[in-house]
């Protein structure tokens, strides 16, 4: 058996991916059953919109924390992309969900701008491979 040494930034990235993938889960629900009497379709697309890219991210910041534990990847370039995700989920979703439940017409503007925080994660993700490829 291999033993794998488990920091505290992988534990911390891989809880707080499943923590977003839980209330991604509880959100979904939550728009599907309790909110569908309480908003139009337009508003009910942003909410689930917004569940399913945190899901997305969610399953993103497990896949950083499980690469966290391999010493050939840059936990600098991880750290820097776990960062990102969770501001994106936090800003891209957060702005879906609060649209969807307000009034507040300048956060539909504002989102695909707070998206690119998802771009930024991605593209760290890509270049810590990259270097752990060059190892």
């Amino acid at each position: 058996m291999i033993a794998i040494q488990v920091s505290s930034f992988s534990r911390r990235v891989i809880i707080a991916g499943a923590a977003l993938a839980l209330v991604a889960v509880l959100t979904g629900a939550f728009a599907a059953h309790g909110l569908k009497a309480m908003l139009d379709t337009r508003q009910l697309g942003l909410f689930e919109t917004a569940a399913r890219y945190q899901m997305y991210h969610a399953f993103a910041l497990l896949i950083v924390g499980g690469l966290s534990v391999l010493p050939q990847f840059s936990q600098r370039l991880l750290w820097l992309s776990a960062i990102a995700f969770g501001l994106g989920i936090l800003l891209f979703s957060g702005s879906l969900y609060l649209l969807a439940l307000s009034v507040i017409g300048w956060l539909g503007a504002m989102t695909p701008i707070r998206g690119s925080a998802f771009t930024a994660g991605w593209a760290l993700l890509i270049a810590a491979a990259w270097k752990a490829a060059g190892s």
